[in-house]
């Protein structure tokens, strides 16, 4: 149990799409499947599931904090809620237990898009399986693309055209006064401020500030490609109209 939390890890250290990372990823799609099934359930059985994923953001999020300030490396220019994933971890849980249609917003957009980047090439070193650092990073993550996904196939939330207005609108103001906090403390929230020390896909980009340019058009791109499913329901469902309405005429005019 002591190496469990162990700030100093001798374990296995993470492999990228190794047999520990297909696995994790693997349980979060069945959860997602899973709770699919509850789209007809009780009001009950739904708030039930809500509170459930919402106390595990919550439980999971202080366990983060708490295993950071244990092992001597919780910072101000590192721990703070400033980063969007660790921002809708409080506020995804907020939405679940609330139905808030508004941080579902964001939650759609910045949380999948974000989430699943982090999910795909997690940022782990050395805790690898079994750590707590590799349990923490893809429940935090995991739950927060299955709180949207949940919100949007069971509850029946769905963004639209405005949605992804506010949040680029919204998210673009938020950057301005963390680019200020950033130099103040010698942070780097939202990596605006610079690339990160560490090997990223950011090092294929320019230099800064052209690189931010750059990642505001990869929002853009993921913003369409997670919009584009009610792209196309939307234009089945006004063909499937037209159609009807068609079939009304020539029934009227016969």
């Amino acid at each position: 149990m002591d190496q469990f939390f162990a700030g100093d890890w001798k374990g296995p250290a993470f492999h990228f799409l190794g047999t520990a990372h297909l696995a994790a990823l693997g349980c979060l799609v069945l959860l997602n499947l899973l709770l699919l099934r509850f789209k007809y359930a009780s009001d009950s059985t739904k708030s039930a599931i809500r509170w459930t994923l919402a106390l595990i953001l919550w439980g999971n999020e202080i366990a983060w904090h708490w295993w950071n300030y244990s092992a001597g490396k919780w910072t101000i220019q590192t721990m703070l809620p400033l980063q969007v994933c660790s921002i809708l971890v409080w506020l995804g849980a907020w939405m679940l237990v609330t139905k808030s249609y508004r941080i579902y917003e964001f939650m759609y957009f910045m949380g999948i898009g974000g989430a699943i980047q982090a999910l795909a090439t997690p940022d782990l070193g050395v805790y690898g399986y079994p750590h707590f650092r590799f349990f923490q990073t893809f429940i935090s993550h995991g739950l927060i693309v299955t709180s949207a996904i949940y919100m949007t196939a069971v509850e029946g939330f769905r963004p639209t055209w405005k949605s992804m207005l506010r949040v680029a609108v919204w998210m673009n103001l938020y950057m301005i006064p963390i680019y200020f906090l950033n130099n103040a403390i010698g942070s780097n929230y939202l990596m605006i401020n610079h690339k990160p020390p560490t090997a990223s896909l950011l090092d294929l980009l320019p230099e800064w500030p052209i690189y931010i340019l750059y990642m505001e058009g990869l929002g853009i791109v993921t913003f369409l490609i997670l919009y584009l499913p009610f792209i196309i329901k939307d234009l089945w469902s006004r063909c499937l109209l037209n159609k009807d309405n068609a079939s009304r005429l020539e029934s009227i005019s016969k």
